[in-house]
């Protein structure tokens, strides 16, 4: 099992890695990851060998305190006391630092006044006087800050040094020679001898002892603060949840806590107002922006039976919703807890500077003793010896060298976190940059998820009306996109639908299903082989004709017997190919992973530039796609929707499951875009990058200076140059190498995606009340001063307004704007754009590019006829909603041929 634990009393890498040490001796752990940063511990470990009193004990007797973390409790109210404890710290830390200083301030006045010219205390009279004072101020000091060899001697005691121990025999020496000092000026004053007592008094090393400790609390102050800033991104996640929320108790509305809300309440949300838990709404509409959580741009119409989430905004409506996730099961608590899990755990490159500060230590307080008895032999002075020893002690503390890697990678899955992507652990960050070859899913992953009906063919005397509502009713049993584009077409022609019998789906190929006593099956080229059913020459032209333009064929057999086809087309994303230019100049081997046909799948993937299509591929056979890849000695990732790619993104060296923002705790993916877009990958490569970099550079600047500083401070270049370190100089270049690792780390928080695409968008608001071109412009003008708004067309003949739109739109400031323009907003509809490339036969002159320009403007949906007379081809932009047929229908009316149609 695995548990989390509160480890109290760490304070530096070496504190990490010697807990870290003795809770993986022990019999029956099989990993432990310790985190300085948060002060936690996770343990996984066999219950039958060792149990939590164990492990708390073993941590206990080397010093430091340990208590099993305990249950959780309210997402915020736990960030909360996690905030409290950490600003309490900070709090005791500061009082520390200023009363330290305010009396280290007179200290070093009197210790070192006379060196300066100032007079205080000076003389011979004073001597014993000044010595007094240096040692009841260093008194208080150390007493002020006395954890430091509260902590240090204890760790030492248990053969567990750390950087405690370091400052405190540095400081503690420091102290006892002063004390042996004032002794021997007091016997020299008895025995007359003011010239011996004068030679004392300069032993006094009381301003050192207290320096070293006030210089080293107040880089462990400013670290503090600074790895406070780590949690920023946290901070914004946790303000995302609503601190009160109105529920219906016993028919009335009563205003409680958000964590007091239980499974089954019924709560109630109002305009403007988050929502506290997830849920599924009872009664009432709303439209919710999810874009904090999800990313969709456009609030999203929530009527009963819809589910909502917590964190989300109501921006308009009321309605009640049932509380089916509450705590830390709802979506926002398990977004927060995966981001704190991430940036707490251990990263690979950690380990060298853990395996360092395992043994840093005890070689730190090794060298100072043999740099004390060196400097002794070569007939320097005991205080000579002693002030390089001490240097040697307090300027090679692993602060910095344990900081490096922990700050960077917090701040790093943080701001993954800002920007939709949920990276599950601080080994996937770092793994991420190195990844040499992307496996794509295309449905929902390079492409919309969202096909729409393109073609139809029937090859019977059936109508193409009754084809279509027969093809319909077989597939509404099915839950593929491609079947439910089908179903959502018929309606859209307000068919009514039958209910199939029988239905079974065939995974990969297609259904089978009995529809007014005859048996049908619907699917894809393979079904029909494996059913023996044979295809006539025409049948395999149309077949042809669909794969060639990147379209996915249907075909429907009654009774044995082809009765048409449906061709279906999923759109690509517009973020998708610039994505995959992103990949190409990564040096990454592109592969498309995609069900379709051999032939549709090239035409796709020629069109978007991939480096390699795989073709006719199982849900079940993708794992071995990937195991194959990895074979030829390929570090890859996979990126698919989550749910059917779950075996290949567990194969995958890394697998990101993309467009996952209600079900964010999959357990087979790495990282989770809470966004549908794969510029989020590169944004992720591109983090891992800097992170890497980052870490590499605090790696480098502790190991530098420690392996320049402690040379200097024991002294070697003193022979040469008469250059050394005193204590005080050295605690000081010790704070501040940590305080400058940390200050490098939270760079980072200033990483911004390196392409950042703005996603066009349409949707149509149906108006009452215009009646001519005047107040067409009305409209126009007033939705044009909406922001995010980009480019307007309206139609007053059809009373509606196609608006174009990026990033985020509030829709209710659309509904405002035209009621501010004396209109009535009806309802809006987000309709997807795309661009169609039509051939068209017959035409011989001017006039005839007129005819089918005029009749393809007048399908609903059409907008912006190109006719090119010498290419014989008319270029379109229209909704998704505009079939092939349609088109068709219109070229064919106004005299003309329309043969192929590509979608660009």
């Amino acid at each position: 099992m695995e548990e989390k634990f509160d480890v109290t009393g760490m304070t530096c890498a070496a504190c990490q890695a010697n807990v870290t040490r003795v809770v993986s001796k022990l019999d029956g752990v099989s990993h432990c990851d310790v985190s300085l940063l948060s002060n936690s511990m996770k343990v996984e470990f066999d219950q039958d060998k060792v149990n939590e009193q164990a492990i708390c004990e073993a941590v206990k007797q080397i010093g430091y305190g340990a208590s099993v973390h305990g249950e959780k409790g309210e997402v915020k109210k736990e960030w909360q006391n996690r905030q409290n404890r950490v600003e309490s710290d900070q709090r005791s830390a500061k009082q520390r630092l200023i009363l330290s200083l305010v009396l280290l301030i007179p200290l070093l006045v009197i210790a070192m006044g006379p060196m300066v010219g100032l007079p205080i205390l000076e003389g011979m009279e004073w001597m014993m006087v000044s010595a007094l004072t240096q040692l009841i101020l260093c008194l208080f000091i150390l007493f002020i800050q006395r954890h430091f060899f509260i902590t240090g001697f204890k760790a030492l005691m248990k053969k567990s040094a750390n950087m405690d121990s370091l400052v405190a025999m540095g400081s503690g020496a420091s102290f006892v020679y002063g004390l042996v000092g004032i002794y021997q000026m007091a016997y020299y004053f008895g025995v007359q001898n003011i010239e011996m007592a004068h030679m004392a008094m300069h032993s006094l090393y009381f301003e050192s002892a207290a320096t070293i400790v006030t210089l080293v609390s107040v880089g462990k102050y400013l670290e503090s603060r600074s790895k406070a800033k780590t949690n920023d991104a946290l901070d914004k996640l946790v303000d995302l949840a609503p601190k009160n929320a109105t529920i219906l108790r016993n028919g009335q509305e009563v205003v409680v806590s958000s964590e007091s809300i239980r499974i089954h309440d019924i709560v109630v949300i109002r305009p403007g107002q988050r929502i506290p838990v997830d849920g599924k709404v009872v009664s009432g509409t709303g439209y919710v922006d999810q874009s904090a959580i999800t990313g969709e741009s456009l609030p999203v119409e929530k009527n009963v039976g819809d589910s909502v989430i917590s964190a989300t905004m109501n921006e308009n409506g009321t309605f009640q919703f049932e509380a089916e996730k509450v705590g830390q099961d709802t979506t926002l608590a398990q977004i927060i807890q995966l981001v704190d899990d991430a940036g707490n755990s251990k990263a690979p490159i950690a380990r060298l500077a853990d395996q360092v500060s395992g043994v840093f230590v005890p070689v730190v307080i090794l060298i100072a003793l043999i740099t004390f008895v060196v400097w002794l032999i070569s007939d320097q002075t005991i205080q000579f010896a002693l002030s390089n020893a001490i240097s040697v002690l307090v300027i090679s503390c692993p602060c910095a060298l344990g900081l490096a890697t922990p700050v960077a990678i917090m701040v790093g899955t943080g701001k993954a976190a800002e920007n939709g992507i949920l990276i599950k652990s601080a080994a996937t960050l770092e793994q991420l940059h190195s990844i040499d070859t992307i496996v794509l899913d295309k449905t929902g992953t390079i492409t919309s998820g969202k096909p729409s009906v393109q073609g139809i063919k029937v090859y019977t005397n059936l109508s193409e009306n009754d084809f279509i509502s027969m093809a319909a009713s077989l597939e509404s049993g099915s839950l593929h996109p491609l079947g439910q584009a089908i179903v959502e077409y018929a309606k859209d022609k307000n068919m009514n639908l039958e209910q199939p019998e029988n239905f079974t789906n065939i995974s990969g190929r297609g259904i089978q299903a009995k529809l007014n006593g005859h048996v049908y099956l619907a699917g894809n080229k393979r079904l029909v082989e494996e059913n023996k059913i044979e295809l006539n020459e025409t049948v395999l032209n149309d077949l042809d004709a669909y794969a060639s333009l990147g379209q996915t064929p249907l075909i429907f057999v009654e009774d044995q017997n082809v009765i048409g086809l449906i061709s279906v087309a999923d759109t690509v994303r517009s973020t998708s190919q610039v994505a995959l230019e992103q990949f190409k100049q990564k040096n990454m081997h592109v592969v498309m992973l995609t069900g379709d046909n051999k032939k549709t799948a090239e035409a796709i993937g020629k069109s978007l530039s991939v480096d390699e299509v795989i073709s006719d591929v199982l849900p079940q056979d993708k794992e071995s796609v990937i195991r194959k890849l990895q074979e030829q000695g390929k570090k890859v990732m996979m990126v698919g929707d989550g749910i059917n790619d779950a075996p290949a993104l567990m194969r995958a060296d890394i697998g990101v499951a993309i467009g996952a923002g209600t079900d964010i705790a999959l357990d087979s993916a790495d990282v989770i875009l809470m966004k549908s877009s794969l510029l989020d990958v590169v944004t992720a490569i591109d983090l891992s990058s800097d992170v890497i970099k980052n870490i590499k550079m605090n790696l480098f600047w502790a190991f530098f200076y420690n392996i320049l500083g402690i040379p200097v401070a024991a002294g070697l270049l003193y022979p040469a140059f008469g250059l050394r370190l005193s204590p005080m100089i050295g605690s000081a270049c010790m704070s501040l190498s940590s305080v400058c690792v940390v200050t490098n780390a939270l760079r980072l928080r200033y990483f911004k995606p390196r392409i950042e695409m703005e996603e066009v968008k349409t949707f149509t608001m149906h108006i009452d009340g215009m009646s001519c071109g005047h107040c067409a412009w009305l409209v126009e003008d007033a939705l044009k001063k909406v922001p995010n708004v980009k480019e307007v067309r309206v139609d007053y003949n059809l009373g509606k307004a196609d608006i174009d739109y990026v990033q985020q739109v509030n829709m209710v400031a659309l509904k405002q704007a035209v009621k501010d323009a004396g209109y009535i907003p009806v309802e809006y509809k987000e309709e997807k754009k795309m661009k169609k490339i039509v051939t068209v036969d017959g035409m011989m002159c001017m006039h005839c590019v007129a005819h089918v320009k005029d009749a393809l403007s007048k399908v609903e949906g059409v907008s912006d006829v190109v006719v090119s007379l010498d290419e014989k081809t008319a270029t379109l932009n229209c909704t998704e909603n505009v079939t092939d047929q349609m088109l068709s229908d219109a070229v064919t009316n106004a005299g003309y041929t329309l043969n192929f149609v590509k979608n660009v």
